[in-house]
């Protein structure tokens, strides 16, 4: 399996870095994951709607520009679709199982993603309703998949 997890803005905080390569480290023996790290738009205060869509606009395409045609795409979007760490972990096996190999997560900037990057996308993951740093939602997903392949594996992990 190879899993890309496509991301907006640069991770500059060494703990969460420290935690992400311990998981990437771990997934090693189940999977093949890649970071794609994509530069941000700047994005002052008090922007108008139309100048947050030109943002996630051009976000979006350096996004769809990493994504091949026979990728399999998960958005993380607030409004995405909440699943349990089993049933990600069903949803991964079930991929594998039919023949998916290649498996994009994206997390979009500050501003979430553009309307073409979630047409794009064959499935949404939200892991909460409420609001988190794009940079945590990272770790979050690195363990989360990490946690899948545990799952799906039988092999136990802290509950």
């Amino acid at each position: 399996m190879n899993i890309t997890i496509i991301t907006v803005g640069k991770l500059k905080e060494k703990y969460l870095i420290q935690g992400i390569n311990e998981y990437l480290k771990r997934l090693t023996a189940y999977a093949k994951v890649e970071i794609i790290e994509l530069p941000d738009e700047k994005a002052p205060e008090n922007l108008s709607e139309s100048e947050m869509e030109q943002i996630k606009q051009k976000e979006g395409e350096r996004i769809l520009g990493k994504i091949s045609d026979d990728t399999h795409v998960i958005a993380l979007a607030i409004e995405g679709k909440m699943k349990s760490s089993e049933q990600l972990a069903a949803d991964l096996d079930k991929l594998a199982t039919y023949g998916k190999s290649k498996i994009a997560f994206i997390i979009g900037g500050s501003l979430g993603l553009s309307n073409e990057v979630m047409k794009r996308a064959n499935d949404t993951l939200s892991f909460s309703k409420m609001t988190f740093p794009h940079q945590l939602m990272r770790l979050v997903l690195v363990e989360q998949v990490y946690r899948a392949y545990r799952i799906n594996r039988g092999e136990p992990y802290h509950k």
